[in-house]
């Protein structure tokens, strides 16, 4: 496929691989498909395909799709991940792979289809944690899940079109990726058990608002009917002025020259990510990382000045957990500790993310819940100005157009360690059904087995026909701005209308930004 994409049609071979979709698996438990004939490993009557190739990544450009019709891989192992700075490994540049859990290897299935986006904002992560392993939930047998790896960081998202006209999709290719890989999916699936008119896409924290910003992505539309963001909102995309901004200082790193970017496309991706510690001329701190208001593949903001309307046909969860800022604002950490009356403002101010007095909101908070430690009030007001505040403006946006839309709060907390509450990643082993991986808070015990079942029943049912609503459970309302109606996930579930009420009405009185956008 040539790397010159037309804005709607191309991202990958797709048209190549429609064969697929009358594939059946063979005798021999070969998984045969237009894009390659795929032997994988079974367990607990689940059969895993690990490390599928579903496409090469050119440095900076737009992904090419791969297949190898006819031949015999073997997808018995993880695929390698986006270097980064963290824990997965290994790591290399060539890291376009999916992972597919079935239950039933055969076209006639026609099972609904899970595929999952990883969190770690845009620099890190990857699906081979697990916690985001696809075994327990593709065993209760009505689903295919899917879950996908793709370029991040620099590598995803340097914005270097205004420098070099070489580079017209860099901003982006962190999101081609992602509908590359669904066009493989639209074209392959069928073989693996799954519905590809039956595609949901999910994903939490980063991996959420990679979703969300898809939903106004030409590029992806059709190539998915039903969403859920869990605990990651993109309200706004980074503008092209910050983004050179960012992508000069990060070669200025590197000791680069904006005027020929050729040493670019040849230096070891060990230096790539070093570079990733430049400080970040907007923001202080690390550089920032995120999809770009490019006017070539994202044309306008995702959820600004409204809900774009490219998304508001396709049926939408959105989430969060009450604690969000528990999970990376440690009890243990020195913003933490020793926090009274006299410095828990001063400690707030830059967690908020958002321009307002924090000693107001201290005295706010201290006169509506008065038995309140401060840290109490640090973590709520934290989670509610910073954290939450995203999914509320995305979840009212919906609602407004009349866009089929269903809220969630996960309040389930902790087990292994209640100071962090229901911190955030909390959602992720409740969904998988992977309580008891490492990583996981939830244990294994009945009230975390209940919460789990709340959690993957919803999200199945709303997989297979777009509602999460089925005979012989309690009635999910649409979420609308009359009674805000959600979910509360937790060892007993239930629904309460506008949680929070008090916290969301306090913060909306001050205009909101994207951190980093």
């Amino acid at each position: 496929m040539s790397q010159g994409w037309t804005r709607r049609g191309a991202l990958g071979a797709g048209a190549a691989l429609v064969a697929a979709a009358a594939a059946r698996a063979a005798p021999d438990g070969v998984v045969r498909t237009a894009a390659g004939d795929f032997v994988g490993t079974g367990s607990s009557g689940v059969r895993a395909f690990r490390g599928i190739r579903y496409g090469t990544a050119p440095r900076f450009r737009a992904p090419v799709a791969f297949a190898a019709p006819g031949q015999t891989i073997a997808a018995d192992k993880f695929g390698p991940v986006c270097p980064q700075r963290g824990p997965y490994g290994p790591q290399d540049e060539d890291c376009l792979y999916l992972n597919i859990w079935t239950t039933e290897a055969d076209s006639r299935a026609r099972k609904p289809v899970m595929l999952y986006v990883h969190g770690g904002a845009y620099s890190n992560g990857s699906v081979t944690d697990p916690l985001n392993d696809g075994e327990a939930l593709a065993a209760r047998g009505d689903v295919v899940v899917v879950t996908v790896n793709h370029r991040l960081n620099a590598l995803g998202y340097l914005y270097l079109a205004r420098l070099d006209p070489r580079f017209p999709d860099s901003g982006n290719a962190g999101q081609l990726d992602l509908i590359l890989a669904l066009r493989w999916v639209r074209a392959n699936i069928a073989a693996f058990g799954g519905d590809p008119q039956r595609v949901m896409v999910f994903g939490q924290s980063g991996g959420g608002a990679k979703i969300a910003t898809m939903l106004g992505m030409p590029a992806a539309q059709g190539l998915f009917h039903r969403a859920a963001t869990m605990s990651g909102q993109q309200v706004t995309a980074s503008g092209p002025l910050n983004a050179t901004a960012r992508a000069r200082a990060y070669l200025a790193g590197l000791k680069l020259s904006e005027r020929d970017l050729s040493p670019l496309l040849d230096l070891p991706v060990a230096r790539l990510v070093e570079g990733l510690d430049t400080t970040d001329p907007i923001l202080g701190g690390g550089l920032y990382f995120g999809p770009v208001l490019d006017m070539k593949w994202l044309t306008r903001h995702p959820f600004w000045p409204d809900a774009n309307p490219l998304g508001n046909a396709i049926p939408m969860i959105l989430g969060n957990v009450r604690d969000e800022t528990r999970a990376f604002l440690s009890p243990d950490s020195e913003k933490v500790r020793g926090l009274d009356w006299d410095n828990l403002a001063a400690r707030m101010a830059p967690e908020l993310k958002i321009d307002i007095l924090p000693e107001w909101v201290v005295a706010q908070y201290r006169a509506h819940f008065p038995d309140w430690s401060p840290t109490e009030i640090f973590y709520a007001a934290t989670t509610a100005g910073r954290s939450w505040r995203g999914q509320v403006i995305e979840a009212e946006a919906r609602a407004a157009a009349g866009a089929p839309t269903f809220v969630y709060q996960v309040d389930f907390t902790s087990r292994t360690d209640p100071r962090r509450g229901a911190f955030h990643t909390m959602d992720i082993p409740l969904v998988f059904g992977t309580l008891a991986a490492k990583g996981s808070q939830t244990g294994t015990a009945a009230d975390a087995r209940a919460a789990s079942a709340a959690m993957q029943e919803r999200f199945v049912a709303f997989a297979r026909a777009g509602d999460p609503n089925a005979a012989g459970m309690p009635r999910w309302p649409r979420y609308d701005l009359a009674t805000r109606a959600t979910m509360m996930f937790d060892t007993h579930s239930h629904i309460e209308n506008d949680p929070r009420r008090w916290q969301r009405e306090l913060f909306a009185r001050v205009p909101y930004i994207q951190p980093g956008t």
